[in-house]
């Protein structure tokens, strides 16, 4: 990443905080200026990552969703308000980030990520967070930053419990941890199960730190460990990870080398017969 030019006195002001820390400084202010981000989600983890990245001064933040606002996202999704209920979610959203920092490049892209176009989209950025509600897209997002190169810092909820992560290339992924999707059904998500909606703030609060830390260069990052959160009783624990060498995707011998068909993957959808078609059932 290039470095953004000098600050303007506005922005000095603005981003007094930073600047007076030894870590961050102007240099490493004009850094986050300079850098893009994608978010995959715009509801619960995405709302508050996109709100702090944008508070931070994050230069252009890519939001991808193409879901619209319902009043029962209201108790959790701090980017939307009553007032855009029906809206699109990448609008409301808009909208809201640019009441907070009208300076910050907000990119919507408004339609589902899928095998055709995610690996071109996350070439774009220099960092993917992941902030997707279902496996198919979670690893169709980790594959397709692992291809391109790019960090994923990653994030899940459900009921009271939340984890993150942060996978580099060449240091694990997504599959080194899960190498299979549960099956259809087993695990359940949070409009059938609930989440407490202050979680979704704590966990995305600490997705954006990472982001930072990752556009900075500074502190240990939570590469190689897994930070699992138990809001019920207070409980923050961490479990070392590593890169397992038979991953198929960032293993020695990777047979996964271009984007597949996660809904058939996950067991979503059948697996086409020898003709290409799906097959009956």
């Amino acid at each position: 990443m290039a470095t953004a030019p000098q600050l303007t006195p506005d922005q000095v002001k603005r981003y007094s905080r930073h600047i007076i820390m030894p870590q961050i400084g102007s240099r490493g202010q004009r850094k986050l200026m300079d850098s893009r981000v994608l978010i995959v989600g715009a509801g619960g983890l995405g709302g508050p990552v996109a709100l702090y990245l944008a508070l931070a001064g994050v230069g252009t933040i890519g939001l991808v969703d193409f879901d619209t606002v319902d009043l029962s996202n209201l108790q959790r999704q701090v980017l939307h308000n009553t007032g855009t209920v029906g809206m699109p979610k990448v609008t409301s959203a808009i909208q809201t980030l640019a009441k907070y920092n009208p300076e910050v490049t907000v990119v919507p892209h408004e339609f589902p990520i899928n095998s055709g176009n995610a690996m071109e989209l996350v070439a774009q950025y220099d960092i993917v967070v992941n902030g997707a509600d279902n496996f198919a897209t979670r690893y169709l997002v980790n594959d397709a930053a692992y291809l391109n190169g790019k960090p994923v810092v990653d994030g899940s909820i459900l009921i009271f419990d939340g984890q993150v992560t942060v996978y580099e290339p060449g240091r694990g992924c997504y599959r080194c941890l899960f190498p299979e999707p549960p099956p259809p059904g087993m695990v359940p998500n949070c409009a059938e199960a609930g989440v407490l909606g202050a979680l979704t703030g704590t966990i995305g609060s600490i997705q954006a730190t990472e982001v930072a830390k990752l556009i900075l260069g500074v502190g240990e990052t939570l590469t190689g460990r897994l930070l699992l959160v138990d809001a019920l009783n207070m409980e923050f624990r961490v479990v070392r990870t590593r890169r397992n060498p038979e991953c198929p995707l960032c293993g020695d011998a990777p047979s996964v080398t271009t984007l597949i068909d996660y809904e058939v993957f996950c067991g979503l959808a059948p697996a086409p017969d020898a003709e290409g078609v799906a097959a009956a059932h």
